[in-house]
Order: C-alpha cells, then structure tokens, then sequence
C-alpha cells in the first residue's frame, strides 16, 4: 500500500463543533480498542524505571496531544513504578480540561497546555525534555514535512516515541467498520485516511537525523498500530 497523505475533516473544525466533540470521544474508545496507551508504556519503560529509581522528576512533553487523555492514561501506569513528572501537552488548540488537570494533579504530576501549532513550538521553543510523545498525529504529514519535524524533535528531547496508524490490509479494512462502534460521520472518514496515512516497515526511521548517537527501534504494535522509538545512547563514562 502506497502511503497518502490527504486533509482530515476533523483538522479544519472548531473544537467546540458537537461533530468535533463527538470525534474526540470516538478517539479515546479507539485509543482504547487499539492499546495505544499501553505501546507507549511498554516503548517508555526503561526510561520510567530509571527514573523512579533515580527518584528523578521527567520533563514529558506530547506533540498534537488534543485533550490530554491519552497522555493521562499513560501518566497514570507511570506512576504506579513511582515515577512523577512535569507534562507539556502540545496541540494547536488547547484542550486540557479541569477535569483532566485534577486527574494529572492526584498523581503529583504538573501538566500546562499550550495552543500551539507543533512546527512553531518546536521552532520557538528553548525547552528540552526526557521525553517527547506522539500519538496517532505524525501520519498528518508528508514525508518532507515529517522530516524537518522530527530533526527538530531530535535537538530538544533524549527520547522520542511515537504511537501511529499500520497502513495495511487488515488496519483498512478495520478503519472501514468503525461505524459499527457508534462512530461519528467524521470519525468514519478520518479514520480510512488515518490508515492510508499511516506507516509500515521503517519508514519513520528513515526520516529520522542521521546524527551518531541515537538508538532507533520501529516495529508494528497489536493489530492496527505502528510503534516507534528513538533513544540517545548516554556518552561514554556517564555512569
């Protein structure tokens, strides 16, 4: 399957639009259906051991993190190991409600939203992080595109991962059914674009830097997902 790239609907809607709210619930059932919290766990766990050995703070930020709860659901297996951390959700619009802010908080988590678009922060921003996380938001781009957002990825972060769509016959065909779920008109079409999106064999690592020092992993991830990682080895006599 030839990866294609085309506009999502629900991109180009407001988020206070009842379709838009409707597609974001579909969203977090389909998150749920495809484990996504939990490949992003299993990718993270070396890096929330030492941590919470380390009993070290983790500078988290997720890029085109929508309303954060994806990311909570994540936070939440992270602190059963001990691990606390500051959180930075991304996302063009800003989406962290109050009640997911209470959520982070009753873990001992910080978590700021900021609206923003993604190219912009990464080009403004000065911050680094332990960890940088995408979910089911780089298949959005072309592959140029992907490629000057990951090299800036590459400069401020020592983990990247990322949680997206496997374009294949199997994820298409899913992508087709998700009406029966209860999923919303949008959601039913974003959903087949997500998959002819999405991503297959090493293609993300392809566009990753070229730069000595990093430790890529990539591989698909249960039925209808695409898991990558990217890890800067420490230098030599860090300890």
């Amino acid at each position: 399957m030839r990866r294609v790239v085309e506009p999502e609907l629900l991109d180009d809607l407001s988020p206070d639009e009842a379709l838009a709210a409707g597609s974001r619930i579909d969203l977090r059932r389909l998150n749920d259906i495809m484990g996504n919290a939990g490949i992003l766990f299993r990718a993270t766990r070396s890096l929330l051991r030492d941590a919470a050995l380390g009993s070290r703070r983790l500078r988290v930020v997720e890029l085109g993190a929508g309303d954060g709860t994806l990311l909570l659901r994540w936070a939440r297996r992270a602190a059963a190991l001990g691990v606390r951390a500051d959180v930075t959700l991304v996302d063009r619009h800003s989406l962290l409600s109050t009640e997911t802010r209470l959520a982070f908080d009753a873990l001992h988590w910080s978590v700021e939203g900021v609206g923003s678009d993604v190219f912009d922060w990464l080009e403004g921003s000065s911050a680094s992080f332990d960890l940088m996380l995408a979910n089911l938001f780089l298949h959005h781009f072309s592959a140029p595109k992907l490629r000057a957002l990951l090299q800036r990825a590459s400069l401020r972060t020592r983990m990247f991962v990322a949680c997206e769509p496997r374009r294949s016959p199997v994820a298409l065909t899913a992508a087709r059914w998700v009406g029966l779920l209860g999923c919303n008109a949008i959601t039913r079409h974003d959903a087949v674009l997500s998959v002819r999106a999405g991503f297959s064999g090493s293609e993300l690592g392809a566009l990753w830097p070229a730069a000595a020092g990093w430790r890529v992993n990539e591989s698909s991830a249960r039925l209808f997902s695409h898991c990558f990682a990217a890890t800067r080895s420490a230098p030599e006599g860090s300890g």
